[in-house]
């Protein structure tokens, strides 16, 4: 079946076909560089990085544009709170979200653009709405954009602005996600903030300017598909559909995207109840980043996810079950020959996950494909049932999983041990639980010299050196490697 998704702006799930060819052009809301990245932001950013996995693997092109807004009330405000102009202030963070994407596998769009580099065009842009009559200019050198001169506001929202008063006006990026106004295309500046001198005057732009102005300089007036969180529908997506289609005339978004926030242990996640939770913080608590991305693709992503603790740990064991079924698949000693009940698993399973992608993006049905599997195969295996020339069919399955969930190689713990230096260097060697220093500690040797000390003490055992042996698996296991003898050999694996 063709892939389906849900468009936010005909409310449906539709077939879904490029403008051009094989070519999917997509862009996503990126991050706000003020802070470190909460799992409510990384979720949305794992949905992003699901639909771009499948559409590669099904066989499409993607160019993929993720904006980074290095600029915006909050940003300014607390540069000017710290004594730092904005590029030293959102530097850090920039980098933060980078090595947080990194750890939670996600990979990176074929651009990332910043805000700061595109003021002129944002400039020239909004010049263009002055000349078309959607845009005026205050007294004060601000411009803003005029809802009245376009009748289809809220036609993504599904809001209905027959009564909104001409004129009103809103300059900040943070206001009523449930009342309209003229919204700030370029703020005039005000004294001690950041400033570009443009063709339009000096100042900074409106948050909203920002993503219309980058999308279609990259992707072109009109593109596929553009994703966000749920959050973004009103007032920033509208925004950007009213400015970018007053300016060009033409549909500016095919397939609008977006993911539902989650909760936490069934609440709002808030600082002020104690449920605010960076991926750092997740990390340090001592939990795998696998784990945090199993739990994040769980659920699909139009359905509200409660983000509990006990989940997380569920989401370790599921991790878990499927490294070691790998692990088995690879090394057990299965007797030659084919088993058609097993070539037929396989398929199943392969056709079973494409279709529940296919079905917008539906991650439960995917991962419900591939447990059955395991359950299945593992119970043939304990019965003799699995032959030798049925592990690469499930090795293939296993791969096509991995393309997508990203979640089987494990290397954990050099991410985990780079979350622990970052710790240390802010000062915050308190917030490092016992199980992340211990997971960190794995991360200390390389598997080139995890594999030469396995070997060394396998030869130690043969000439029965044990002091050697057991000085050898006690230092792997001071780095988190454990050691597992069996009957065709050592195996190991880290904790």
């Amino acid at each position: 079946m063709p892939l389906e998704l849900f468009n936010t702006l005909s409310a449906k799930v539709e077939e879904f076909h490029p403008l051009e060819d094989n070519l999917v052009r997509m862009y996503a809301c990126g991050p706000t560089v003020y802070d470190y990245g909460h799992i409510g932001n990384f979720r949305t950013f794992i949905v992003v990085d699901t639909l771009r996995r499948f559409l590669k693997q099904s066989g499409y092109q993607v160019k993929h544009v993720m904006n980074v807004t290095d600029v915006d009330d909050k940003i300014i405000r607390n540069a000017a709170r710290d004594g730092v102009t904005v590029q030293e202030y959102t530097k850090k963070y920039r980098q933060a979200f980078l090595e947080d994407a990194d750890a939670l596998n996600i990979e990176h769009p074929e651009m990332l653009v910043n805000a700061t580099d595109h003021i002129q065009e944002m400039a020239h842009l909004i010049a263009g709405l002055v000349g078309k009559g959607y845009a005026y200019r205050t007294d004060d050198g601000s411009y803003y954009f005029r809802i009245a001169k376009f009748p289809e506001y809220g036609k993504l929202s599904k809001k209905d602005f027959a009564g909104m008063s001409d004129g009103a006006r809103v300059d900040v990026d943070e206001y009523d996600k449930d009342n309209a106004r003229d919204f700030a295309l370029w703020k005039a500046p005000k004294p001690g903030e950041a400033r570009w001198e443009t063709e339009i005057g000096p100042g900074r732009p409106g948050w909203h300017i920002e993503c219309s102005t980058m999308s279609m300089k990259y992707l072109g007036e009109s593109f596929d598909i553009h994703c966000g969180g749920e959050d973004l529908i009103f007032p920033h997506h509208e925004n950007e559909i009213a400015q970018s289609e007053a300016m060009t005339g033409k549909r500016f978004v095919h397939v609008w995207v977006h993911s539902r926030f989650l909760l936490v242990e069934g609440e709002k996640m808030s600082k002020s109840l104690g449920n605010f939770y960076t991926v750092r913080d997740l990390i340090l608590k001592g939990h795998k980043p696998s784990s945090i991305r199993f739990l994040l693709m769980s659920v699909p992503y139009r359905k509200q996810l409660n983000f509990t603790f006990d989940g997380l740990t569920q989401a370790a064991n599921s991790v878990e079950r499927l490294r070691n079924f790998k692990l088995r698949l690879e090394s057990e000693p299965f007797p030659e020959g084919t088993s058609e009940a097993i070539a037929g698993t396989a398929k199943k399973t392969s056709d079973e996950m494409r279709s529940g992608l296919d079905d917008d993006l539906n991650t439960a049905r995917a991962l419900g494909a591939v447990f059955d599997m395991v359950r299945d195969v593992n119970a043939a295996a304990d019965a003799g049932d699995v032959r030798k020339g049925d592990v690469l069919a499930l090795l293939q399955v296993l791969q096509q999983f991995e393309e997508i969930f990203a979640v089987l190689k494990d290397d954990d713990a050099a991410k985990v041990r780079a979350t622990v230096e970052w710790a240390k260097s802010e000062g915050l060697e308190d917030k490092i639980s016992a199980e992340t220093a211990e997971l960190g500690k794995a991360a200390s040797l390389a598997d080139a010299d995890v594999e030469r000390l396995v070997a060394e003490h396998s030869q130690a055992r043969k000439m029965r050196d044990f002091a050697r042996s057991d000085a050898i698996r006690a230092e792997l296991a001071e780095n988190g490697i454990i050691l597992e003898n069996t009957k065709d050999g050592v195996r190991w694996k880290r904790k």
